[in-house]
């Protein structure tokens, strides 16, 4: 269950709306707030910047349960980054409030999944520059480019796959972004690599 009690009450309403498969109406959400609709628009903007609010905040959370799960069953030696990832798109590949959008609203969702000066993306590729700067402390990985462009590069790669079938009228392809996204990752072949554990791999890199 989402826990959106330390979330501003429009946002955390929106969210929870999203979460029950309501489409989100101003006016609605106004009169459940008690607040006139000019209230909700002066402190939130219009309908798309508290989409744009709601679904950081159910991103958010997502990224945190995706790194706690791989923190429980990551192996000795094994990078953050990926194996989050893996957790990341599972969880969004199968996530029934992205689908109602993107069947619903494709346009609007994948502008605001998608701006780069939105906050969904630009929050998530921070939180993925992250990841990747602590596998570099942990393991000395040593990235292909530096970790803010690698971090931009593997959601875009991520986005391009998981919404396929919206961007490109393709079937979405979950285990070809993660393939990808963790060759990215490592800066090698994987056949080239496999059997040397991750660790050894990354201190090793020139």
């Amino acid at each position: 269950m989402v826990n959106l009690a330390n979330s501003p009450p429009a946002v955390a309403l929106a969210a929870r709306w999203l979460l029950d498969g309501r489409r989100l109406d101003m006016q609605g959400l106004a009169d459940e707030l008690g607040m006139s609709r000019v209230t909700l628009f002066r402190h939130h903007g219009g309908r798309e910047a508290l989409l744009s609010k709601a679904l950081w905040l159910l991103t958010e959370r997502t990224l945190r349960t995706a790194a706690r799960r791989w923190d429980w069953e990551r192996p000795p030696g094994a990078l953050r980054t990926p194996g989050t990832g893996r957790e990341v798109n599972a969880i969004v590949s199968q996530s029934t409030v992205l689908r109602r959008l993107l069947d619903e609203e494709p346009a609007l969702t994948m502008r605001v999944l998608t701006d780069p000066r939105g906050r969904v993306q630009t929050g998530v590729v921070a939180f993925v520059a992250a990841s990747l700067r602590a596998d570099m402390a942990e393991f000395g990985l040593v990235p292909l480019i530096e970790p803010d462009a690698l971090a931009y590069a593997l959601v875009r790669l991520g986005e391009s796959f998981l919404y396929a079938d919206v961007l490109a009228s393709r079937t979405p392809d979950v285990a070809t972004a993660n393939r990808l996204q963790q060759a990215l990752v490592e800066g090698a072949p994987l056949e080239q690599t496999r059997g040397q554990p991750v660790a050894a791999r990354c201190r090793s890199s020139p």
